[in-house]
C-alpha cells in the first residue's frame, strides 16, 4: 500500500533567494505599487537629507499608482532611477515600507503587500500608497514649486504590518 505524504510547504521566493538571484518577473513583483518612488524629492546639499514631496512624476498615473509608460520611462524622464538588485543599497531614499527595501534589509514583505495578501488593492487599503495624495509636476509653474508640497512624513514607515 502506497501512502502519499503531504508535500512540505515551500517558502516564497523572496525568502529563499538573494535579490540578484531573482528572475526579472520575481524582481518586478516585489514592487508593492505604492507610488512613493515616483514622487519628486529634494536633497539638502548640506545635510544630504532627502525630502519627498506630494508632487508626482509626469508619467505617474495617480489612479493606478503606476508609471504610464514604464517600458520607455527613461527616454521621457532621463533622471528616472532604475532600481536593480545591484543599486538598491545606494538608494537610502527608498521608502521604509518599500517591498524592495524591506527584502533587501531582511525584513520580509509586509502583510499588506500584494504578494502576501493576494490582493493588489491591499497596499491602498493599508494606507501605504500615494493614491489620491499627489499632484502632477505638470501642474507646477516651476519645478522648484514642488518644495511647497513637502511630505517629510513619507520618509517614515507607512502601513500597519501585523508581523
Amino acid at each position: 500500500m502506497h501512502v502519499e505524504r503531504p508535500t512540505p510547504p515551500t517558502k516564497p521566493f523572496w525568502q529563499t533567494k538573494r535579490l540578484e538571484q531573482m528572475t526579472r518577473e520575481e524582481w518586478e513583483s516585489l514592487c508593492d505599487g505604492c507610488g512613493l518612488c515616483c514622487v519628486i524629492r529634494f536633497q539638502d546639499e548640506d545635510t544630504g537629507e532627502v525630502t519627498p514631496t506630494r508632487v508626482h512624476c509626469k508619467l505617474f498615473d495617480p489612479a493606478t499608482c503606476a508609471c504610464s509608460d514604464y517600458a520607455n520611462r527613461r527616454a521621457q524622464v532621463p533622471d528616472c532611477i532604475k532600481l536593480t538588485p545591484w543599486n538598491i543599497e545606494q538608494l537610502a531614499w527608498m521608502p521604509k515600507s518599500c517591498g524592495y527595501r524591506r527584502v533587501y534589509e531582511g525584513r520580509g514583505l509586509a502583510d499588506w503587500h500584494p504578494l502576501v495578501s493576494g490582493d493588489p488593492e491591499s497596499v491602498h487599503a493599508a494606507g501605504v500608497s500615494v493614491r489620491g495624495e499627489t499632484i502632477s509636476e505638470l501642474a507646477l509653474a516651476e519645478a522648484e514649486d514642488a518644495l511647497d508640497f513637502e511630505a517629510p512624513e513619507w520618509n517614515e514607515e507607512r502601513g500597519k504590518d501585523r508581523r
